[in-house]
């Protein structure tokens, strides 16, 4: 097995293993499908050219979305990207992916028709409140909640304190509380 090819597994088996996450992450950060793709794609090609500098200090996780944060913040600061942006609205957190097996119900009965729409506009709900939060507060809550990083490994994302993320992540829940329960009454 040459170099090119054990490096060309290693970028596969990072692709299958995050690939999800990391659109996720840029479309949260980019509010745009075709943009997270792009991203991702970048990202990726990124993390080919630049595996061999992957010193191990954060989890690879945290590699990969700092990659990913970066990008797409050049991204949006790139003529392109101001030129596409069209906005639009969020249907749900988890869009459907090519090759994702992720069951939303686990149970032997599955849920009425009436239900599934209610508890997805519920969803789609929540994530318009979310995604309406200012930036710093979003992208805390979205890595906290979607994708269960620790504080300590968003301060190192982000390269905030991590009083910092805890403040930010204790004032995201109080608006995006705030603004579901103003949405009930």
């Amino acid at each position: 097995m040459t170099h090119l090819d054990s490096d060309h597994q290693i970028l596969y088996k990072l692709m299958d293993e995050y690939g999800n996450d990391v659109w996720n992450y840029a479309y949260f950060l980019t509010r745009n499908r075709d943009h997270a793709d792009d991203i991702s794609q970048e990202v990726f090609i990124k993390v080919y050219q630049g595996m061999h500098t992957f010193r191990g200090d954060a989890s690879t996780k945290t590699w990969l979305f700092t990659i990913t944060r970066n990008t797409a913040f050049s991204y949006r600061r790139s003529r392109f990207f101001k030129q596409g942006l069209l906005g639009g609205r969020i249907a749900s957190l988890d869009y459907p992916v090519e090759g994702s097996s992720t069951a939303k119900y686990s149970t032997s009965t599955s849920p009425s028709a009436e239900t599934e729409v209610m508890e997805q506009q519920y969803a789609d709900a929540i994530w318009d409140i979310i995604m309406e939060l200012p930036d710093k507060f979003r992208e805390v809550l979205v890595l906290s909640l979607k994708y269960d990083m620790k504080i300590k490994e968003i301060a190192e994302l982000l390269n905030i304190s991590e009083g910092t993320v805890k403040s930010r992540l204790s004032r995201a829940k109080l608006k995006a509380q705030k603004e579901l329960r103003r949405l009930e009454e």
